[in-house]
């Protein structure tokens, strides 16, 4: 198993007569790809300052809101933005891109692919898959907490619109994911602005409450976080379960990385997104040095002045809508990696984008989160409730992030020990330590992603081990080609025509092939027995798409090969094929395809629910016709039944 920013438009200049306007270019693609990523990355992220300090004082945990824990709190928070997003995603993990595609499964497909792991691959494919189904667990999370934060926003502003909260959250989301099918591009250029003037906006109001207090600049330093953890250790291990809703996000930015490529997410974190971030944080912590108790309530709204909270809660509710797209996007990204890398069924897939093939859209994916997310409000009602069950999924998707960028660190950049150590050591005990913390709040709500971890990790596993077994089971009685060529080329009846036999198996004689000759008697001028392979990269080369082996008697083995992030489109592929004789004619070819049917058998590989789960998948997973884009009317389906 096996994916440079441009200048920013010249500012007006002078000339000897005065200042004169000059036009100015239109913005570069690569300032429009940051503003975009600002968005779609980074909204998660860049809302958690609506409610990740407020859970840390008056969550499950409460903590005094007093000078000693505020300064631990936000020294804590920044550090935090700094090592895990700063120094771990942004500066060290997206580096480990398969060739531009990122998430869980394209670092696994890299190292699995390209390093030499010998013995210990099948434990890091588990750990490859296990990060991937928590990442599910935190995606259906993330906007049930985003836009349910913003929305009671509307409490502090205009108190008697409090029963409005769950209706507004539920309208909004309903909204956000009915949109979806208009494609990532679209809906970040549509998000990106708005974020601009939302991370402008917090970035004031945090300056204007530092002004008032600067003594919380101090914050940063590292000691303060030190103190904490030295004077009261069990409190401050038991915040670190709030605080890192601080950097929830940091994963999605991570998957993210192939719908805008690496420089425009740096350069939105770096320049844009973390100082406004910062700023907010340590306004929110000097407004409760000033007022304590009484700004604790809702401290993010509470930095604005009376007569703009209610602006402030639409244009937070805005953000917040726009936070869920981080994980939604990157869901779809990790769909389509895990469709072909083969630890899911078929699924439908659109591509929204006719000049970037990262930006898709998956109608099942999308309306099922919603379902759940919805659900989810409605069960938990309230943010404080709800950040209860966020934080363990992420954390634990961060953790298995870590121990595969060990082996990318170790197999395939091969630094030397002094450097990779410390490292490592760094990140491993600071997510070593938010998962364990996490751990804590499983009873209050933390199983809820746990759950949806488990199931997405049956399914991926299930299915990868039954289409290994199912493969297994067909090349055992798999007749060696040679064998038929000699025996049935001569004896059946040849017609004119193509023939495209749909084979897993780049072996043995297709299912489809032996039971056409069987029923007809017959076969085509040309036979071409077509294999499409995924690669342990997201794109592979047109001049590497396809080779052929001619086998004589009009036989012919074509493999087709594709990156995991790319969609097979077999006709496109067969029309640019010149070394198979005449050139492909739709109008002239058939395709035949083998649907299999499973029988669950006693016989070692998968137990009987295993078995029977994996049959029902096979049964609803689309056709091989509509995932290779094969032409309907000329596809012929012939049945066969396989024991597993």
């Amino acid at each position: 198993m096996n994916a440079p920013l441009d200048t920013i438009a010249a500012p007006p200049v002078e000339d000897a007569i005065g200042p004169t306007l000059e036009p100015v270019p239109p913005p570069s693609p690569g300032m429009r790809l940051a503003v975009s990523a600002m968005g779609v990355v980074f909204g998660d992220i860049g809302t958690s300052p609506l409610y990740a300090l407020r859970e840390t004082f008056a969550g499950h945990h409460q903590l005094a809101p007093d000078a000693f824990h505020i300064m631990g709190v936000i020294s804590l928070i920044f550090w935090s933005m700094m090592i895990v997003v700063t120094f771990k995603y942004v500066g060290v993990i997206m580096r480990a891109d398969n060739r531009g595609a990122g998430g869980s499964l394209a670092l696994l497909a890299l190292v699995s692919g390209r390093g030499k792991v010998g013995r210990w691959t099948g434990g890091i494919v588990l750990l490859g898959v296990a990060a991937t189904a928590l990442f599910y667990g935190d995606a259906v999370i993330t906007p049930a907490v985003s836009v349910l934060s913003a929305v009671e926003g509307i409490t502090v502003a205009a108190p008697g619109f409090a029963n409005w909260v769950l209706p507004v959250s539920v309208g909004i989301l309903v909204g956000l994911f009915s949109i979806q099918r208009s494609g990532t591009a679209r809906v970040g250029a549509l998000f990106g602005p708005i974020m601009l003037v939302y991370f402008v906006a917090i970035s004031a109001l945090g300056l204007a409450s530092i002004w008032r207090t600067p003594a919380i600049i101090e914050a940063l330093l590292p000691h303060h976080a030190l103190g904490f953890f030295i004077s009261d250790p069990v409190r401050a291990f038991l915040a670190l379960g709030s605080v890192v809703l601080a950097v929830t996000g940091a994963e999605a930015l991570y998957a993210d990385m192939g719908h805008f490529g690496r420089n425009p997410i740096r350069v939105s974190w770096l320049f844009f997104v973390l100082p406004a971030l910062l700023f907010n944080y340590m306004g929110q912590g000097a407004l409760l040095m000033r007022d304590g108790m009484g700004a604790l309530h809702n401290p993010f709204y509470l930095l604005a002045p009376d007569g703009l909270r209610l602006p402030l809660v639409v244009l937070a509710t805005l953000a917040a809508t726009i936070a869920s797209q981080a994980v939604i996007s990157g869901t779809f990204s990790v769909t389509q990696q895990a469709i072909q890398l083969g630890f899911m069924p078929r699924l439908r897939i659109e591509h929204t984008s006719a000049s970037a093939a990262g930006q898709i859209y998956v109608p099942l994916i999308n309306w099922l989160m919603l379902a759940i997310v919805i659900m989810l409000v409605l069960s938990f009602r309230s943010v404080s409730h709800l950040t209860s069950a966020y934080g363990i999924a992420v954390t634990g998707a961060m953790l298995i992030d870590s121990c595969l960028l060990t082996v990318v660190i170790a197999r395939l950049w091969h630094w030397p020990r002094y450097k990779a150590v410390p490292l490592l050591t760094l990140f491993f005990l600071v997510d070593g330590a938010y998962f364990a913390a996490n751990l804590t709040k499983i009873t209050a709500g933390g199983w809820f992603p746990l759950m949806i971890g488990i199931a997405v990790f049956t399914i991926l596993t299930t299915w990868s081990k039954g289409r290994q077994l199912m493969l297994a089971r067909m090349r055992e009685t798999a007749m060696p080609m040679s064998v038929f060529i000699r025996s049935a080329a001569s004896s059946a009846t040849r017609v004119p025509g193509t023939a495209v036999y749909m084979t897993s198996s780049a072996i043995g004689v297709p299912h489809a092939l032996l039971h056409n000759l069987k029923h007809n008697n017959a076969l085509h001028d040309r036979i071409v027995l077509l294999t499409v392979k995924i690669a342990d990269e997201p794109y592979v080369p047109a001049d590497e798409r396809c080779s052929i082996e001619a086998l004589g008697d009009g036989f012919h083995r074509m493999i087709l090969r594709y990156g995991f992030v790319e969609e097979p489109d077999v006709p496109a592929a067969l029309a640019n094929v010149e070394r198979c004789g005449a050139s492909f004619r739709m109008m002239d070819t058939s395709f035949f395809l083998a649907r299999q049917t499973l029988l669950p058998s006693a016989k070692p590989g998968m137990s009987l629910w295993r078995e029977k789960l994996f049959a029902w998948m096979l049964r609803n997973a689309e056709s091989a016709m509509e995932f290779f884009r094969l032409p309907t009317n000329r596809v012929v389906e012939l049945g066969s039944q396989v024991e597993i």
